[in-house]
């Protein structure tokens, strides 16, 4: 981030605003993070910041400081519309284009208050006024400690500002394993267990506090995984019908996808899973090496991410969506 905007946002930060903060849709552990610790660290600069998600975010985010007093706009439009028309200052956390909001696009379309946009994914829209847009930082909640040392406000991170913080920065780097994972990454979750988070019992809250169901559906996912070892791939569906059968609720298949980048010789995952409430079909890519999944989300699957995770959807029927996937794996080269 450049000086001219760093002295910009400080002066509009420098007497109280309403604030409204925003992830993008089906937030993550990395939006939820980087939004609530956000959140918590405009309080501290006596703002009056809130938090908007899209829709809802998943149950094991649930304990999160602050994430009581998210607003949910799919929940309860009229009042996020006030919020948001009242706003003064509107920060866009861990997304890069408007769409990523889904329903709330048309408001933010409209909207009049200076936008901050904070993000590491590719090919930012130029929506925002300030733009904070880097692709090599492995998480946005990196990027949000950086932004409180632009601010020269580090000495306000408390022990709950670092722990949303923490979150996402595990999450979104795979435990420590994904590439982008830095020292300085690791420098700064040092800091903030030094500060008290407490980093072995986060990944028990994330990972660890699974329902009977939720392990059910994956294990029908295993049984569903399909292999292609001439095309080093791997993918996995589920069917509404299988959801529904073991008792869904959003982020029970988080992180089923990458299961299947766990097979020797494997360098591209994928999982289809099917919304009927929705008439789509929620798609998400991993890989290994080089292999850009977010080209190749952008190009066949109206997605996009990062260079080895990224989303895509379909509102085609799920087999054709999987048909329209093998047809396109089968002329490429590994």
């Amino acid at each position: 981030m450049n000086e001219k905007d760093i002295q910009a946002i400080t002066e509009l930060l420098a007497t109280p605003k309403k604030i409204a903060i925003i992830p993008h849709r089906s937030p993550d552990g990395d939006a939820m993070g980087s939004t609530l610790g956000l959140y918590h660290f405009l309080l501290k600069l006596n703002h009056h910041p809130i938090v908007i998600a899209p829709n809802n975010f998943a149950e094991f985010l649930a304990w999160l400081p602050g994430s009581e007093k998210v607003l949910v706009y799919e929940n309860d439009q009229e009042n996020c519309k006030k919020v948001l028309e009242d706003s003064e200052i509107i920060f866009t956390l861990d997304f890069n284009a408007l769409h990523r909001t889904g329903e709330m696009e048309s408001v933010l379309n409209k909207i009049n208050a200076p936008m901050i946009m904070i993000d590491h994914h590719q090919l930012p829209d130029a929506y925002a006024i300030y733009t904070y847009s880097d692709t090599s930082f492995g998480s946005t909640c990196e990027m949000i400690y950086n932004f409180i040392g632009f601010l020269n406000h580090k000495s306000l991170i408390d022990k709950t500002i670092a722990t949303c913080l923490y979150t996402g920065i595990l999450t979104d780097s795979g435990g420590f394993r994904f590439p982008k994972t830095t020292g300085i990454t690791h420098r700064i979750a040092a800091e903030f267990i030094e500060l008290g988070v407490e980093n072995t019992e986060i990944p028990n809250l994330l990972f660890d506090n699974n329902s009977f169901g939720r392990l059910q559906l994956l294990g029908r996912a295993l049984q569903n995984m399909k292999v292609d070892f001439n095309k080093k791939t791997s993918y996995i569906s589920l069917t509404q019908k299988e959801l529904d059968e073991f008792h869904y609720v959003k982020g029970d298949t988080e992180g089923i996808v990458n299961y299947g980048l766990t097979i020797k010789g494997i360098v591209f995952a994928a999982i289809f899973i099917e919304h009927s409430d929705e008439n789509s079909i929620k798609i998400s890519f991993r890989s290994q090496g080089n292999f850009d999944v977010n080209q190749f989300a952008r190009d066949h699957f109206n997605g996009g991410g990062h260079i080895n995770a990224a989303g895509g959807k379909s509102n085609d029927s799920l087999a054709n969506t999987i048909k329209k996937f093998e047809q396109i794996i089968s002329k490429f080269n590994f």
